[in-house]
C-alpha cells in the first residue's frame, strides 16, 4: 500500500514537470519511483546522456554527435535531434532527458505541439532522406513512405496539416503526411513558404534580371508581384512570414566560406519593404537588389541561417560564419527600421528557436563538438546548457 502511495505521488510530480505523457514523453514505473528522490541542482556538459553513443562516435572515422536541429514550444519545454538522437527538457535546460536513440539522422525536427512532431532524417549515414513521423513526443517514430523523399524543409501547422518544401515546389498534406498534393507555384520559382493553404509567397528568379516576390490568397490560381529586386544572377530565396510581418532573403554568391545577401522586411504584408540587410562580401560579390540598406552585415557577417517571427514586430536571423568559427543571431523588433547583430558564439553553423521576444535557443555544430545555449535578452548573451566533449580528433 505504501509503494503504491509513493507511486502515485512521484507520477504527480512528473506531471507537473510536464514530462509524462502530457508532454508525450514515456516514462515508466522505474522513472517514476526514481522522482520521488529530489532532483539535484542545475547541471551543464551532456547530463550524463548518450554514453555509449558518444563512445561510438568518438573514433577517427566517425563524425561526432551533434545537433542539427532544436525546437522548442516555451522557453522551458522543448527538443534538441542530431545523428541518431534527441534530447527534451523541460525546465529550461536546467535537466535534460533521452526522448530518442536509434538509427534516425534526423536533419530536421518540426513539432506543432509536444506530442505530435515529423522529422526528415536519413538512416544511419545514409544519402536518402525520409519523412518520419512521431505520436508519442519523439520516442518512437514511423516512416510514411518507403520513398525517399525530396523535400528540404517541412513545416506543419498542426497534427494534421503541413507542407513540404524544395527550391521549386511547394506539397500539401491534411492527413499527417500519409498524402501530399503539389501548390501550384510561379515558374522558376526558387522558395517558397504557405501559411495556410490558400496564403503563401514565393520567390521567383528571372535570369538576367533578379528577384520577384510574389503573392497568393487562392491557393496558388493567381500569384500577385509584391517586390522586385535586380540581380544578374539569382540563384534562390526564402521567405518567412506571420500576419502581415513578411521577409525575404534573398541569396548573391558565394565564395571563400562568404556569402552575399539580402534581407527585405515588411510590416504590411508586402505592400511596402524595407531593405534590412545587404551583405557584399569578397567571395560572394554584390547583394541582390539597389538602394540603401539598415546595415551592411548580417549576425557574424557570414552565412544566413534560419529565421523566427515573432508577433507582429519582432524578428530573428541566425548567422554564422566558418572561417572564423563564429555563430550569432541578428535581431529587429520593429519590423527592420533598426537590426542589430548579436553577440556570437564558437562554432562553423548553427540553427535557432526563439519563443517570445527575448528567450531562445541556438543549437551549435563545430568540427569535433556541439552545443545548446540559451538566451533571455534576445541574443545579447547566451548561457551553455548541453554540450558534447570534444573528441579531439
Amino acid at each position: 500500500m505504501n509503494s503504491t502511495i509513493r507511486l502515485q505521488k512521484s507520477i504527480l510530480t512528473l506531471l507537473s514537470a510536464g514530462l509524462l505523457v502530457l508532454s508525450g514523453w514515456s516514462v515508466n514505473a522505474s522513472a517514476a519511483q526514481a522522482a520521488a528522490t529530489p532532483a539535484p541542482a542545475c547541471s551543464t556538459g551532456d547530463h550524463g546522456l548518450l554514453q555509449e553513443l558518444q563512445k561510438a562516435h568518438s573514433g577517427a572515422d566517425t563524425k561526432p554527435l551533434s545537433f542539427s536541429g532544436v525546437e522548442f514550444l516555451s522557453a522551458d519545454t522543448g527538443r534538441a535531434a542530431g545523428n541518431g538522437f534527441m534530447i527534451g527538457t523541460s525546465d529550461g535546460g536546467c535537466h535534460f532527458q533521452e526522448i530518442y536513440q536509434g538509427q534516425w539522422n534526423f536533419q530536421q525536427i518540426d513539432f506543432p505541439d509536444n506530442v505530435h512532431g515529423w522529422a526528415l532524417a536519413a538512416v544511419g549515414d545514409g544519402q536518402a532522406k525520409y519523412l518520419i513521423r512521431t505520436a508519442d513526443g519523439g520516442s518512437t517514430w514511423t516512416r510514411l513512405s518507403n520513398k525517399s523523399v525530396t523535400f528540404e524543409r517541412i513545416e506543419f501547422l498542426d497534427s494534421s496539416k503541413g507542407f513540404g518544401y524544395n527550391h521549386a515546389s511547394t506539397y500539401y498534406t491534411n492527413n499527417g503526411g500519409d498524402s501530399w498534393s503539389l501548390i501550384k507555384t510561379p515558374a522558376n520559382t526558387r522558395g517558397a513558404y504557405f501559411s495556410s493553404h490558400n496564403s503563401g509567397w514565393a520567390v521567383v528568379v528571372v535570369p538576367g534580371s533578379g528577384y520577384r516576390v510574389m503573392r497568393t490568397a487562392d491557393g496558388g490560381a493567381n500569384w500577385k508581384l509584391m517586390l522586385k529586386s535586380s540581380f544578374t544572377d539569382p540563384q534562390f530565396g526564402r521567405i518567412y512570414a506571420n500576419g502581415s510581418q513578411v521577409y525575404a532573403l534573398l541569396y548573391g554568391g558565394y565564395g571563400m566560406s562568404q556569402t552575399s545577401y539580402s534581407l527585405y522586411g515588411s510590416s504590411n504584408s508586402g505592400v511596402n519593404w524595407t531593405r534590412v540587410i545587404a551583405q557584399e562580401t569578397a567571395g560572394g560579390g554584390p547583394a541582390p537588389g539597389t538602394g540603401a540598406a539598415k546595415v551592411k552585415k548580417g549576425p557574424a557577417a557570414g552565412s544566413p541561417g534560419n529565421m523566427i517571427l515573432i508577433g507582429k514586430t519582432t524578428a530573428f536571423l541566425a548567422g554564422y560564419q566558418p572561417a572564423a568559427e563564429h555563430v550569432g543571431i541578428g535581431v529587429t523588433k520593429n519590423n527592420g527600421q533598426t537590426w542589430s547583430n548579436q553577440g556570437a558564439v564558437p562554432g562553423f553553423e548553427g540553427t535557432i528557436s526563439f519563443t517570445d521576444h527575448n528567450q531562445g535557443w541556438l543549437a551549435v555544430r563545430d568540427l569535433n563538438s556541439s552545443a545548446l545555449y540559451a538566451t533571455k535578452d534576445a541574443g545579447a548573451t547566451w548561457t551553455v546548457k548541453f554540450s558534447f566533449e570534444t573528441t579531439g580528433q
